[in-house]
């Protein structure tokens, strides 16, 4: 048997060309018939193709050779040099829950966990809020340390998650373990999924694609679209540009054009089009209110004044199922998207 999980083999493909990959099993890596050569660590395929800047600033393209700083990978961790300190420092002191996500936090959750970050006593698992899963397959965009991969396993779902850093795909596979979630993970590019078409019923994404410029979102929209089957779901947290927080940020830096992995703020129409256009008829969900990444269930976590916040956001999400036109001045949605059907309006408030 190959020392890579089969299927991997039945479902990967080159993120260059598409094609099919071979395993070869002295080298322990994967390669296509155009002999691109994709490694893979303790199980864990490298696909990011070589040559190809990443969307996400601080990443270097991948290298053939095998990365170093087993089995932590903390060089290829997105925080700062002082807190990759901080995690080697919890690291030394065998911190109970994963040294990786207690510093990744606040990057993956939202500035509202920053008194969080090295400190953490629990992870902060969100609710999912799809339909149970049934053991369908499940895409994560962006897993980082594998919060809505262990949410979507607990709903049901046989979630994959990529993202193209191998230290926090590492701390994932870590925490999943400890927490006895069955999850497969893959580093790669979102704008060049190395997956085969047609082979996740749902696909998810949360804080991730908001930081890509347009084209960049854009064509990783047309690969979730591609590699969902036939009446599958893509659902995607996304940022708007009439949410009150949202509006406040771009005063902020005086409405110009967004910089490197700044966060991009979107129309309903524009994130209607995009969509549409990459996977299929698309309707809009509100995801929170005054910001971005606020979860109910974490807050037990927050200060008195963030759980005040929540609840705030909280009621008016509810009130938008009664009045759609809120859905406007909410600073997140969820994009809910379904390949195959009908491209025709739906109910949801969209600005012209």
């Amino acid at each position: 048997m190959p020392d890579i999980d089969p299927w991997f083999l039945e479902h990967l493909v080159c993120p260059v060309d598409g094609t099919a990959l071979t395993w070869d099993a002295t080298a322990s890596r994967l390669v296509s018939a155009a002999g691109r050569a994709y490694p893979v660590i303790d199980g864990v395929p490298l696909m990011r193709p070589r040559g190809v800047a990443t969307a996400v600033e601080g990443l270097e393209t991948q290298d053939e050779a095998v990365p170093e700083g087993a089995p932590w990978y903390v060089n290829s961790v997105l925080v700062s040099d002082e807190q990759k300190r901080g995690i080697q420092r919890l690291i030394e002191e065998k911190s109970t829950l994963d040294p990786v996500a207690s510093y990744l936090v606040a990057a993956t959750n939202g500035l509202a966990y920053a008194h969080l970050v090295g400190r953490l006593e629990e992870y902060p698992i969100p609710e999912i809020g799809l339909a149970p899963g049934e053991g369908r397959l499940l895409l994560d965009i962006g897993c980082s340390w594998g919060r809505w991969c262990v949410a979507a396993a607990r709903r049901g779902y046989q979630p994959v998650g990529i993202d193209p850093s191998l230290g926090a795909v590492m701390a994932a596979r870590r925490i999943c373990a400890q927490l006895g979630v069955k999850s497969r993970f893959i580093v790669g590019d979102a704008r060049h999924l190395p997956l085969r078409d047609s082979t996740f019923d749902c696909v998810f994404s949360y804080s991730v694609i908001q930081h890509f410029s347009p084209a960049d979102a854009a064509q990783t929209i047309g690969h979730a679209g591609r590699v969902l089957k036939p009446g599958g779901l893509g659902r995607v947290q996304m940022p708007t540009r009439l949410g009150l927080r949202c509006l406040y940020n771009q005063f902020r830096r005086g409405f110009r054009e967004p910089k490197g992995f700044e966060v991009r703020y979107w129309s309903l129409g524009e994130l209607r089009r995009v969509f549409e256009q990459g996977i299929g008829k698309t309707r809009f969900l509100v995801d929170c209110y005054f910001g971005i990444g606020w979860q109910p269930g974490d807050a037990h976590l927050m200060p008195p004044v963030y759980r005040a916040v929540i609840a705030g956001s909280e009621f008016l999400r509810r009130a938008s199922a009664w009045l759609p036109p809120l859905t406007l001045l909410a600073d997140s949605v969820y994009v809910e998207s379904r390949k195959g059907a009908a491209h025709e309006a739906t109910d949801s408030p969209t600005p012209g």
